[in-house]
This record gives structure tokens, sequence and C-alpha cells, in this order.
């Protein structure tokens, strides 16, 4: 995975790509719990966002973003983190609302605001 821990990374995210591996994605680390809102509008791909407490539990999932829209994308519970992967994957892993998530390898100190 790849990682999004500062605003220009975040800002960036996946947009430009054309393709996007099965076992490839983005996981946006934010400072601090609240709503987070999403577009895809130089996005090329669909993509399955899994919405990440800070407890750590899934919270919402919207699958397959419509590529290139400029419509806000959000879940109504607040997220620190947001896991965006190849569309229809969540789906297909049998990914769902209040499963637990773990980060290995991955360093959430010093999230830049």
């Amino acid at each position: 995975m790849e990682v999004a821990d500062t605003p220009a990374k975040r800002e960036l995210g996946l947009q430009y790509r054309r393709e996007l591996a099965d076992d490839r994605g983005m996981l946006f680390l934010f400072p601090s719990e609240q709503i987070q809102s999403f577009w895809m509008k130089n996005t090329p791909i669909p993509l399955d966002m899994i919405f990440i407490g800070s407890d750590r539990r899934i919270v919402g999932i919207i699958e397959q973003t419509i590529p290139f829209s400029t419509d806000s994308v959000s879940v109504s519970a607040p997220s620190q983190f947001v896991l965006e992967i190849k569309g229809g994957l969540s789906r297909l892993r049998g990914i769902a609302v209040s499963d637990p998530v773990q980060f290995e390898g991955i360093s959430l100190e010093g999230i830049k605001g």
C-alpha cells in the first residue's frame, strides 16, 4: 500500500492512475477522526473506499466510485483512515462494516495536517 500521510499526498491520492493491481492501493492517514470527503475528478478508474475509525474498525464502505466524478464521496460516520483499493475488491474479499483493520509496517505517528 502507498501511504498518503501529508496534505499534498492526500490531495493527489490515486488521481491519474489508469490501472490498479488487486494487491495495491492507498491508505490515507488523517491527523484526527472526522467526516472525510473525497472526489474522483481526475481518477479514471473505479475504486472502493473503505473508511476506518480511530479504533481501527471499518465504519463505512463506498463501492465502485464513479471515475472523473466531481460529486463529494463520504460516509456518515467519522473516520481517521481511508483505504482506496480497486473497485469491486471489497465485496469480492468479503470486507464489511465493523470489520477490524490492522496496519502493519505503517507509522501512525507524525501524521501531518
